[in-house]
């Protein structure tokens, strides 16, 4: 007979896949409120399963009603007992959204929601992970964990023609809300959305072009952009370290140096930094002239992964060896 812990997780998987299809179904008007219901499942699955494992299935229960179990709300705080903590902010924020969703939904949540939506999706597959090694990218491939996105910005005044004033007045608070706590907690409430665009002369790595002749169809103006680099460069040595950890765990991936396991570490990162010239790659790197210390960008992150799922085996002595001989 199946434990009463496994047949929730089944349900959980279920009910997580069920919300990124909704969600990422192009004919889908319901997708905001669709994915708020499944997602809260989903999360309230998981962790009462991994109450049962921990605790005792006396513990999904309420002790004045045992005939009830404990809601999501309640599973949160006993979990994730920091109630400063981004990832149980986040669960929070898209609770409230689920219990208020049948009243003011509009096409506009999307918006604002769509960034606390993505981390929330990592963060049920990391905790999926950590609490029951299940990894979501073997049920659900990577590439499909990332939510389409609507490109539309939100208008305030388009926002305040289009509804009642009860309805403008509750979108507008929420997402000046959430916005100011988007700036206020890191990338385990919300994953930012941001465009950049780069100019290159190099036709085979544009995606678009565009003419800066008066007579061209298409036309652009090159401008001095100034970039904040605690947000484009926010991550320390020790927080890039930490993440490579993660990834590498999360991908079953086993980093190897003279035929031994090793947790990737600072030493690990700096050898790839002077390798590869990080420190010096503008896209990777800055440098923070007052303090003398370096911030590093994702794309840090997501390289130095992508090479060690190369050959995990050799490359750390790969590097060690190739700067000796410089």
């Amino acid at each position: 007979m199946d434990k009463i812990e496994d047949k929730l997780l089944e349900k959980a998987k279920e009910a997580f896949s069920m919300a990124i299809e909704l969600y990422n179904k192009p004919t889908i008007k319901y997708r905001v409120e669709g994915f708020s219901m499944f997602i809260c499942n989903a999360w309230e699955l998981m962790l009462k399963a991994h109450m049962i494992k921990a605790f005792g299935e006396n513990s999904i229960y309420y002790k004045d009603n045992p005939d009830r179990t404990l809601s999501l709300e309640n599973c949160i705080q006993k979990i994730f007992t920091n109630n400063k903590d981004p990832l149980r902010i986040n669960i929070e924020k898209i609770i409230e959204l689920r219990n208020t969703s049948t009243h003011f939904i509009t096409e506009e949540y999307e918006m604002v929601y769509v960034p606390l939506f993505q981390s929330c999706v990592l963060n049920f597959n990391e905790k999926m992970m950590a609490f029951h090694q299940i990894d979501m990218t073997t049920i659900i491939p990577q590439n499909f964990l990332t939510l389409s996105v609507s490109m539309k910005a939100l208008d305030e005044s388009e926002i305040i023609a289009k509804y009642p004033e009860e309805i403008a007045t509750k979108l507008l608070n929420t997402n000046t809300n959430i916005t100011d706590k988007i700036l206020e907690n890191n990338d385990k409430f919300a994953i930012r959305i941001e465009h950049h665009h780069f100019i290159t002369k190099n036709k085979d790595k544009a995606t678009s072009f565009v003419s800066i002749d008066n007579s061209a169809d298409a036309k652009v103006k090159i401008i001095k952009e100034l970039k904040d680099p605690n947000t484009t460069h926010k991550y320390s040595t020790t927080s890039c370290v930490k993440e490579i950890c993660t990834r590498l765990t999360r991908l079953g991936i086993e980093l190897k140096y003279n035929g031994e396991s090793k947790k990737f570490n600072n030493y690990h990162f700096n050898l790839f930094c002077k390798y590869y010239g990080i420190k010096n790659n503008p896209k990777l790197c800055y440098k923070h002239h007052l303090t003398g210390t370096y911030g590093y960008s994702i794309q840090t992150i997501d390289f130095i992964v992508d090479e060690i799922k190369k050959d995990s085996d050799n490359i750390i002595q790969n590097l060690k060896n190739n700067l000796t001989k410089k």
